[in-house]
């Protein structure tokens, strides 16, 4: 059985082994020890913490397999993205070039630096033991930080984002980088990509240009990467884009991989989460139902599993004796579900509205 719960000291070597595992390498999940300890003692702290509204909060889980007994995969919600520091972001715009005297007028496309990002709450440091990809671990690891933000919605910002690792070469360099940052910092994408995850990100402000870059003078290979994801997260993006995310006008600084948004309120597993009283019933007895997510409503002893939609006539949601005793519930407790499976074709890849 597979459980999504807040981390704790005791998975130190599991968040090294998962942070040196990620492909690509994320700047949010180093594999520096000395920072994955800070990192759970700073969730434990928000987690602890008597809070009513977003600000400076990191809040790790993990997915644990009990039945190897191991940590298998780890993802973070930044209850607001530029609490300390600005989040910076290129911001992709269009400036007109006009001349009436050669009668011409072109649009020319720009990125610009930008931190509107950092009011939202940032959704980050995925990482999943590759054994478990392709499989609905995949999206229970996801998708439970958004069953924790539905319960505690005064914790997080109204707008929700996730950044995506960008294109990379065969060599694992990034065309962006080696087109714009790396004339800047003198160093590669590897080497800055780490150094970003271990040290204050005040760099960035102080070194990266603030005018607009215009990207008619970036190489064709980094104007291609702008905005794309890297190949080993397009179906995490599909999924994404499926429960309720637009593509915004935002992109990495580093590598140009994407920037989604989502307005919380219009995301599919916050329309269609339910709230059930239990009912246990031995699994042998259980229904056949499609597969939900299913949450209890302890902040600090917070568990999300997958699990049988399966209700009775008044509306109970059955569960088997061992969900229960994950969750921690008893008969007549109430859980938060919301199917897994997401709508395949209502879902508008377009761009936000709002960013046009």
């Amino acid at each position: 059985m597979l459980v999504v719960r807040p981390t704790r000291p005791a998975d130190l070597p599991a968040l090294e082994r998962l942070a040196g595992s990620a492909t690509p390498r994320l700047t949010n999940l180093p594999a520096h020890r000395d920072r994955l300890e800070e990192r759970i003692a700073r969730s434990q702290r928000a987690f602890e913490a008597e809070v009513e509204f977003p600000g400076d909060e990191h809040y790790t889980f993990v997915l644990e397999d009990l039945e190897r007994g191991e940590v298998v995969g780890t993802a973070e919600v930044r209850a607001q993205a530029g609490a300390r520091e600005a989040y910076y972001t290129y911001r992709q715009e269009t400036l007109i070039h006009a001349s009436q005297q050669l009668d011409v007028r072109r649009e020319v496309q720009t990125l610009s630096l930008s931190h509107e990002v950092s009011e939202a709450s940032l959704l980050c440091a995925y990482s999943l033991d590759p054994r478990y990809r392709g499989t609905s671990a995949e999206s229970l690891l996801r998708r439970a930080r958004l069953m924790f933000i539905a319960q505690y919605p005064e914790r997080f910002a109204e707008i929700l984002a996730m950044a995506f690792p960008g294109f990379l070469d065969e060599d694992g360099q990034s065309p962006f980088w080696n087109s714009v940052g790396r004339h800047f910092f003198v160093r590669d994408y590897q080497e800055i990509n780490y150094i970003a995850g271990v040290r204050s990100k005040s760099f960035i402000a102080e070194v990266m240009p603030q005018f607009p870059l215009y990207l008619a003078l970036l190489t064709p290979q980094a104007r291609a990467a702008i905005g794309r994801e890297h190949p080993d997260h397009e179906s995490a993006m599909s999924e994404m884009l499926a429960e309720g995310f637009l593509r915004s006008r935002h992109v990495d600084i580093f590598d140009a991989g994407p920037v989604i948004k989502g307005e919380r309120e219009r995301l599919q597993s916050f329309r269609r989460a339910a709230w059930h009283p239990v009912r246990i019933r031995p699994a042998h007895s259980l229904p056949d139902a499609e597969p939900a997510l299913v949450a209890n409503q302890r902040l600090r002893d917070f568990r999300c599993v997958v699990a049988r939609y399966a209700l009775s006539p008044t509306g109970q949601l059955m569960l088997s004796p061992e969900h229960a005793e994950q969750l921690g519930v008893e008969e007549g407790r109430a859980v938060l579900a919301a199917p897994l499976a997401l709508p395949g074709d209502e879902h508008d890849p377009g761009y936000d509205e709002g960013e046009l």
